[in-house]
């Protein structure tokens, strides 16, 4: 049969040459192409089988073999599935005849990065085309299945190619690559060495349906022991190929047909960790966008988990071809210790994490996924404890990030968070026992932040909530600094801290009480209140007197809406200009200091000097010591208290 020689559209050619000049990053994804082309040869062969009976197709032993030839550096990849026609070679292979090429040209050349390069090309959807990085020419010999003639299509990728017809074709399609030399430079590996071969298949087509064989080498291969496996005496000895993947997507199976124990054996190959894990997870989505999921939760954190460029856990999968290991658009970063797999049906293989980024589907799957790790964590802790306990322990801190940027799922993200409180020692306890737990006439759930929890229950703040038996919270994990700002809400109660704004316990009747008590104290001491919000402006916006002391002589809080000073710190140590807050200085008037103070104002007044005024200032500062704040001018505090104590001598 005349073989016919064409020319590559304009287009076409700079685009090969682009490719063959390392586009992608990864050379062995060429054999990842080839590969899911034949697998997805094998689907259709099938469908199409029982579809038309008359099709007369050979589908009792479907697969995809390698063969390779190492004296003549080629590489094959067959597959005995449906076959092209002299027409889909032409439409398919030989040209590149989609919409809209002129335009991806000029996004390929101006993208920035070889990433965003890469996912142009996925998008484009010619990953046949990667086989020219590796390989100085591409033959393919197809024949479809039903038809009697085959054709073979040939081209070194320069700037033409050629197909003829073929009488004898076996069925299927048959990808033969005459390699480059090898340069590990260039990262041009050995692709006719099986190592190399295995590795490739297993990392990235393990999961496919069908099998991958490798024939083995002729026993004159070049480097004879490793072409015979380092078998001795078997030269004359048939060998069977040898199937490279284990076929075994254990998401893609129904939970009845898989163990336990495989779901462990699939996790510790995901995780690298030798532990089992705290729960097994199960997600298929039907319709218009399909895709299955199959996620593990740790039973411990990794060491590393909080540090940066920690790599999250999720590996991206299309029709079980291996696409990234670290897919962090799939979940979001307070889950980012969640391990697995997910296989969508309907993406390109070469998308880029750019495109994952901005991809419909993508963000489709981001958000079920994490809703359903969510309700997993919600149904542990409801039906299992014991389980939910372990993992509050191991993840809580970071599931907390959650409060500060998924919104949608605030409420859920609280609802299975546990805190430590001032109503048991040891046990956590969740918001939902909290609510349950609240006093007649208890409108906030209360809590108060600090380094540790023994600086939080000896706090100043405390006192009166200690004095009436109302449960605090205590929250000592650097995140609870910030996500309380927004001051979120559970069940309708607002979250209120201890240390802002006024402080009003008890019943309505004890309110009442205690409002007509306050006004007296404060018409006695308003004196002395104005001349120490006077004295003290530097440093604070208002002394006041105390509702929530019961012991300390004073304490310092904030205004309800302003920030508090850990996180003051926490910005500055980030490298952002945060202004000074000024807060309140509260009194306790039922303090002998106090009192007396405000005797001596009232007695001696302006008469004292700075006496007085040195007294204020010692306030002030012991408060701030008490809450475990830093002093503005230490030395200067030594020195005021050195004296004090001089005089007492």
């Amino acid at each position: 049969m005349p073989t016919e020689t064409f020319e590559f559209q304009v287009e076409a050619r700079q685009l090969l040459q682009m490719m063959i000049h390392s586009i992608y990053s990864n050379k062995d994804v060429f054999l990842r192409e080839l590969v899911s082309n034949a697998s997805d040869a094998l689907d259709k062969l099938r469908l199409e089988a029982l579809r038309d009976d008359a099709l007369g197709a050979d589908v009792s032993d479907l697969h995809i073999a390698i063969e390779t030839d190492r004296q003549a550096r080629t590489l094959t990849v067959r597959d005995n599935g449906i076959g092209m026609s002299h027409d889909e070679v032409v439409q398919l292979i030989g040209t590149i005849a989609n919409s809209g090429t002129a335009k991806f040209l000029r996004d390929l050349k101006e993208a920035e990065s070889t990433a965003a390069a890469e996912g142009l090309i996925g998008q484009f959807g010619v990953g046949f085309y990667s086989s020219f990085m590796v390989a100085d020419e591409v033959t393919l010999l197809t024949r479809r299945a039903g038809e009697s003639q085959g054709t073979r299509w040939t081209s070194t990728g320069e700037g033409t190619y050629t197909i003829e017809t073929v009488d004898s074709a076996p069925q299927g399609t048959a990808v033969t690559l005459r390699l480059k030399p090898e340069d590990t430079d260039d990262q041009l590996h050995d692709y006719v060495s099986p190592w190399k071969i295995r590795e490739i298949v297993k990392r990235y087509s393990d999961f496919i349906t069908w099998p991958v064989r490798m024939a083995p080498e002729a026993a004159d291969g070049a480097d004879g022991a490793e072409g015979a496996d380092g078998a001795e005496g078997a030269d004359d000895a048939p060998r069977e190929p040898e199937t490279l993947n284990s076929m075994k997507a254990l998401w893609a199976r129904s939970r009845d047909e898989v163990t336990d124990d495989e779901y462990h054996e699939l996790y510790k190959h995901i995780s690298h960790d030798w532990s089992a894990p705290l729960e097994t997870i199960r997600l298929q989505a039907e319709g218009t966008f399909e895709y299955q999921a199959l996620l593990f939760i740790p039973s411990h954190a990794p060491q590393d988990l909080f540090m940066q460029g920690y790599q999250r856990g999720i590996q991206l999968y299309v029709k079980r071809v291996f696409i990234m290991d670290d897919c962090e658009a799939l979940m979001p970063p307070y889950l980012r210790f969640v391990k697995g797999v997910v296989d969508a049906q309907d993406l390109s293989l070469n998308v880029s994490r750019e495109i994952l980024q901005q991809d419909r589907q993508i963000q489709l799957m981001h958000r079920r996924l994490a809703k359903k790790v969510l309700s997993t964590v919600k149904d542990m802790m409801s039906a299992e404890p014991e389980r939910y306990a372990t993992f509050w322990r191991e993840f809580g801190r970071v599931l907390k990030e959650g409060l500060l940027s998924d919104f949608e799922n605030r409420e859920t993200i609280l609802g299975v968070s546990s805190f430590a409180t001032t109503h048991d020692k040891d046990e956590p306890t969740t918001l939902r026992q909290y609510v349950e737990r609240m006093k007649d006439g208890q409108e906030h759930i209360f809590y108060l932040t600090g380094e540790s929890r023994q600086a939080v229950e000896n706090s100043p703040h405390m006192e009166a909530f200690r004095a009436k038996g109302v449960e605090v919270l205590l929250l000592t994990d650097p995140v609870d600094e910030v996500w309380v700002q927004a001051e979120p809400a559970f069940d309708g109660k607002q979250l209120r801290s201890v240390a802002k704004g006024e402080v009003d316990l008890g019943t309505e009747e004890e309110k009442k009480e205690a409002a007509t008590e306050r006004e007296g104290r404060q018409q006695e001491y308003a004196d002395l209140l104005g001349w120490m919000t006077d004295r003290l402006s530097g440093t604070v916006k208002e002394v006041r007197l105390s509702s929530r002391l019961t012991v300390s002589p004073a304490c310092i809080v904030s205004d309800t809406h302003d920030v508090t000073p850990a996180l003051e710190n926490m910005y500055r140590a980030m490298g952002q200009d945060v202004p000074q807050v000024k807060r309140i200085l509260e009194l306790n008037p039922g303090h002998p200091l106090v009192s007396g103070l405000n005797r001596a104002h009232a007695e001696r007044g302006e008469e004292d000097g700075t006496g007085l005024q040195e007294t204020a200032e010692l306030l002030h500062d012991l408060a701030l010591l008490a809450e475990g704040g830093e002093l503005g001018d230490p030395s200067r505090f030594v020195r005021l208290m050195a004296d004090r104590l001089e005089r007492t001598l």
